[in-house]
């Protein structure tokens, strides 16, 4: 992990943002660890989550957003059951996501185009639509052949529609997505 420099500047509007959209305060922050003690992916994270909890208490905007953790954490909320304070972290981390996407921190690649081809589906068809998410994310990341033997098994089980099937109130779905992305379109 690159060492982080605290002494720079606070960004005062990025932790009110935060504090706005995750309806959270990160200032009830002590720094226990619990969040990251109980975090199963901490192994893969550059910023375990209470050094993100820290970085946000202290408006390190650039450091958060340009982090890989935000985009490989699961939203498991283990960070959040095992908070003494009752810090709801994986909404936090959530609202850090989002505001990473918008912004175009964008640090995992494969993960975000798994999010688009997921999200994309979701926004037309106002819920997920299995293989043409498998089919979008196939074309985005250029792994075409990546589990290709699960797709028999699992087509001849009837886990996975042939068909889409929209949902009645689809289009309000889609403006949740958009509200939350700042796109609209997959």
């Amino acid at each position: 992990m690159e060492t982080i420099n605290l002494t720079q500047s606070e960004d005062q509007g990025f932790i009110d943002e935060v504090k706005q959209e995750s309806e959270q305060d990160p200032a009830w922050c002590y720094q226990c660890g619990n969040c990251t003690a109980g975090c199963p992916y901490t192994f893969v994270y550059d910023i375990p989550v209470h050094q993100i909890m820290r970085l946000l208490q202290a408006g390190q905007k650039e450091a958060i957003l340009g982090s890989r953790s935000l985009w490989l954490c699961a939203t498991c909320e283990s960070c959040t059951t095992r908070c003494p304070n009752n810090i709801d972290v994986a909404r936090i981390m959530d609202v850090l996501r989002h505001m990473a996407r918008r912004g175009g921190y964008i640090t995992e690649k494969q993960v975000k185009q798994f999010q688009d081809a997921f999200l994309g589906s979701v926004r037309k068809h106002g819920r997920v639509f299995e293989l043409g998410t498998l089919v979008s994310y196939v074309t985005r990341s250029g792994k075409l052949w990546t589990d290709a033997d699960l797709g028999p098994k699992v087509l001849g089980k009837g886990k996975i529609g042939i068909r889409a099937h929209d949902i009645k109130g689809k289009d309000e779905v889609a403006k949740i997505i958009n509200r939350f992305t700042g796109e609209h379109g997959s």
